[in-house]
């Protein structure tokens, strides 16, 4: 029996390669469509942190500015507190006791505990 043999000129080339259209936009579009929406993004990103940063300063100069008025009521609740608690000291001893050797007014520290103490 004689063997087979390639017929003569070869086989016709054998086609491994689908020949599809290629689908969507070239690689690079894509590349600069993402590179210009992250830009978009730092750009609003930066501008919202430069406004937290403006808002921030803002609210601190405005407290600044609001210390000495909240210094002041401070200061007329305690000379409330110390004229009250001398009427009070009047009411019940008579007379006014001496507790410090100059008549200065010294500021009152409180000091704050809770009424129940737990362990």
């Amino acid at each position: 029996m004689p063997q087979d043999l390639p017929p003569t000129g070869g086989y016709e080339p054998v086609q491994y390669k689908r020949n599809l259209p290629a689908r969507g936009f070239r690689p690079s579009y894509y590349l600069l469509a993402v590179g210009a929406i992250m830009t978009y993004g730092f750009y609003k990103a930066g501008r919202g942190i430069r406004e937290q940063n403006e808002l921030a300063r803002e609210k601190m100069w405005s407290r600044i500015h609001l210390i000495p008025l909240l210094q002041a009521e401070e200061d007329r609740d305690l000379v409330r507190r110390h004229w009250a608690d001398k009427a009070r000291e009047r009411e019940l001893l008579g007379s006014e006791t001496k507790v410090y050797h100059s008549d200065r007014f010294v500021r009152p520290t409180y000091s704050i505990t809770p009424a129940t103490i737990t362990k």
